[in-house]
């Protein structure tokens, strides 16, 4: 039964994300733009659950379906990898979602309380995702620029995401290390554009005046920085809640 719902909502999402990857890219914030961390409702209310993981594994199979069963996403950026991702930050970025605080006509559907259940589920599933082990061979960028990307890090990056793009799980600042770089890509376009509308402030400021070729150098270096080992799964690893 579950194999028959996994492959339904595949099915679904991949059909679905075809025709809104141009809808999240186009999505119309001239609505006004929302506040970057306005806190309360479901995102406080969930920050304040004790997680049940048995629970959070079993609404994490709406997610598998475009996540992936081990939470890696895809290569080329479709979706992101979400394994081992700050839980704080999944629990912002899932709440910011059914809000409509941030537009991401793909993935609203399955998010709906409706689909995965209320606040407890948000907890739930958001701390089943952190624990999952990471990617050790994302999507990364050309490699011709690292050196420019590196100093480019330094200078502009450094402060939120942390010297080896940790993040600040507190500051609701992502874990970016291990991320693809085709998905770091396409959220950087949005984010700079206006268009992804939860997002910091500070950043959007940050990265007006990077040229294209700023911006490719800074995310492939980003690309290739790796998480460390004890977060890291076996290349290859298959889940085996979803075997």
């Amino acid at each position: 039964m579950k194999k028959t719902i996994l492959a339904l909502l595949t099915g679904v999402a991949l059909v679905a994300s075809a025709a809104s990857a141009t809808a999240d890219e186009t999505a119309n914030s001239a609505t006004g733009t929302s506040q970057w961390n306005a806190g309360g409702g479901e995102q406080e209310e969930a920050l304040s659950l004790t997680p049940n993981l048995e629970n959070g594994r079993d609404v994490y199979e709406v997610c598998s379906a475009c996540h992936q069963p081990n939470g890696w996403g895809l290569k080329d950026g479709t979706f992101p990898q979400i394994a081992g991702q700050h839980r704080d930050v999944l629990i912002k970025q899932l709440s910011d979602i059914r809000a409509k605080n941030r537009d991401n006509p793909t993935m609203y559907p399955f998010a709906l309380p409706s689909e995965i259940g209320g606040p407890q589920s948000i907890a739930d599933v958001t701390a089943y995702i952190s624990k999952l082990p990471m990617n050790p061979d994302n999507g990364v960028g050309p490699g011709t620029l690292l050196d420019k990307g590196k100093q480019l890090y330094a200078d502009n990056c450094v402060r939120c995401h942390g010297d080896q793009g940790q993040g600040d799980d507190a500051k609701y600042y992502p874990r970016i290390q291990g991320q693809h770089y085709e998905y770091l890509l396409r959220q950087y376009k949005w984010i700079k554009e206006g268009k992804r509308r939860n997002a910091n402030p500070d950043m959007v400021k940050q990265i007006q005046n990077f040229t294209d070729e700023d911006t490719v150098a800074v995310l492939d270096y980003v690309s290739r920085l790796k998480p460390p080992k004890e977060l890291l799964g076996e290349p290859g690893w298959v889940n085996p809640d979803y075997q």
